[in-house]
């Protein structure tokens, strides 16, 4: 046999073993796979994945109640937005809706991922019930998916749910010109000598914070509770006390709300004058302030009723009673003094009508509210206070909308009408021989606004108060406990806010203001603002 035919014998050899060798271990490994296992070593095992599945059927029980509860939770912030909607003034328009935004989108996200979430980790389990490693990852994701959950809650003492929210907020400002306030300015004084022209500050002291709570059914109505804050409480008596704002109560309201009437009490916005303009660099206080915009936040008790004329519109009317402030400044001390008001012993009453309709895939609203109170100055001396009113909410299209106020009133310097000031008197008001004349006054803002994107968005207001000169000049040398000399004041404004986040925002605003007065005419001022905000 030749060597080629040699090699060629024993490759065959070689090649024909192998085979036999794989042959007889697969007949090997099918025989050990058909020997049945022991009777404790198979119930064991099943125990264990038994026990394994059971822990996964809780988990995604447990996840389901979670998802139901963010469910309703997004119900209950849909019927709020449906109140809002309906007519019912927000505390705070600029904030709350922010913050509400920012909720509702975390409440949807939270709601949708564990809608699709939990069915899918479901059947992934079923699928897996046959490797116990598999089903311990999945027990694992569900546990932290419940524990993400539960970090998102805040707990009180109570068994209600208890939500908080807020925004902490950085401005920046510099002004060219004199005015009352650095960084909430509200009025333009002419410039003394040897003062600079203008000034550049920071301040946190507009970041705020509040709570909600809500509590049991009673009677078929819905219970609920907030309390809001911020820092514009003034400035302590130290050294830089400007970087400590005092904390401040700005509203605190207890609602009982049926499916078309609701009772409010508590302080709260005036809910027969409820929007202002949108403006970040005026929290502390609503912009346009002394330049239109009656506000206040007052203690009242209100009852508000909601109609449904359709799928698309709506009537609400309100009426109550409030605290009948008349805008002097509180004596020193913890101990309050009657003012006129509180001295007349009685309430102020306020109503209001609105008309909403959907239009654009936003409100249409106009409304008219009314308002009354009797201040006593003492020695027979009274001032009937009263101002009517009209406000609008206009969509022009998808990206533009209109929103405005006007007023005619008298003695409204408790809700920052007649630039402060409800009455004039000829001499010093502690006197019985001085006399005591209301101040007239009309007023209102308009605000246009351009939203070209969901996170971008364009404002410009302008808005003015003017009393009436017949009564600035009835008394020669005037006295009241604002500036009697003040005729007219002016402001405007353009803004430009950004949310590139639902949480975060910048802005940056623009504002001019021109004061007169009966004596030296008009003072100007501009005011920049710069912002960042987190909300909460």
């Amino acid at each position: 046999m030749s060597k080629k035919r040699w090699f060629e014998f024993l490759r065959w050899v070689m090649l024909m073993g192998v085979m036999a060798w794989t042959a007889s271990g697969v007949a090997q490994e099918a025989a050990n796979r058909a020997e049945p296992s022991s009777p404790g070593s198979v119930s064991d095992s099943v125990r264990e994945l038994r026990e394994q599945v059971r822990e996964l059927q809780a988990a995604v029980a447990g996840m389901r109640s979670d998802w139901q509860r963010a469910r309703t939770e997004t119900a209950e912030l849909r019927r709020e937005l449906d109140e809002v909607r309906a007519g019912v003034g927000p505390r705070n328009a600029v904030v709350r809706d922010a913050v509400a935004k920012s909720e509702t989108t975390n409440s949807e996200a939270a709601a949708g991922s564990l809608q699709s979430g939990a069915p899918e980790d479901q059947k992934e389990g079923q699928k897996k019930g046959e490797h116990a490693g598999s089903l311990e990852e999945e027990y694992q994701l569900l546990s932290g998916k419940v524990d993400d959950q539960y970090q998102t809650k805040v707990e009180s003492a109570s068994k209600y749910r208890l939500r908080m929210s807020g925004i902490v907020l950085m401005n920046l400002v510099s002004n060219h010109g004199v005015v009352d306030s650095i960084d909430l300015p509200t009025l333009a004084y002419a410039r003394p000598a040897g003062d600079a022209g203008g000034s550049f500050g920071a301040t946190l002291r507009q970041s705020e914070i509040g709570f909600e709570a809500f509590g049991p059914s009673v009677a078929g109505a819905k219970t609920r509770a907030d309390l809001q804050l911020d820092l514009g409480g003034g400035f302590p008596s130290v050294p830089n006390g400007i970087n400590s704002g005092l904390l401040r109560l700005r509203t605190g309201t207890m609602r009982m709300d049926w499916a078309h009437t609701s009772v409010v009490v508590g302080q709260d916005g005036l809910f027969f004058s409820p929007n202002s303009p949108t403006s970040f660099a005026s929290l502390a206080v609503p912009a346009l302030s002394y330049a239109g915009n009656l506000w206040s936040w007052v203690p009242q008790i209100r009852v508000e009723h909601r109609v449904v004329l359709g799928e698309e519109s709506s009537l609400i009317f309100q009426g109550g009673i409030l605290d009948p402030l008349s805008g002097e400044v509180p004596g020193a001390g913890s101990y309050r003094q009657a003012g006129p008001g509180e001295s007349s012993r009685q309430p102020a009453y306020g109503t209001r009508v609105a008309w909403t309709r959907n239009v654009f895939g936003q409100p249409l609203r106009v409304g008219l509210g009314g308002f009354y109170s009797r201040q006593d100055y003492g020695f027979s001396r009274t001032v009937d206070a009263w101002a009517g009113m009209t406000d609008i909410e206009l969509p022009l299209s998808h990206q533009f909308s209109l929103s405005g106020k006007l007023y005619r009133g008298k003695g409204l310097g408790g809700l920052y009408g007649g630039i402060g000031r409800s009455a004039l008197f000829s001499g010093d008001p502690a006197l019985a021989s001085t006399e005591v004349r209301g101040l007239n006054s009309v007023g209102g803002w308009a605000q246009l606004k351009y939203r070209p994107a969901d996170k971008l968005e364009f404002n410009a207001a302008f808005g003015m108060d003017n009393p009436y000169a017949t009564d600035l000049k009835y008394f020669a040398y005037a006295q009241a406990y604002a500036d009697p000399t003040l005729a007219r004041n002016q402001g405007s404004f353009v803004n430009m806010i950004y949310r590139p986040r639902s949480d975060l925002l910048f802005s940056a605003e623009y504002r001019h203001l021109t004061t007169y007065t009966i004596t030296n005419g008009g003072n100007s001022a501009g005011h920049l603002n710069l912002m960042m905000g987190v909300l909460f």
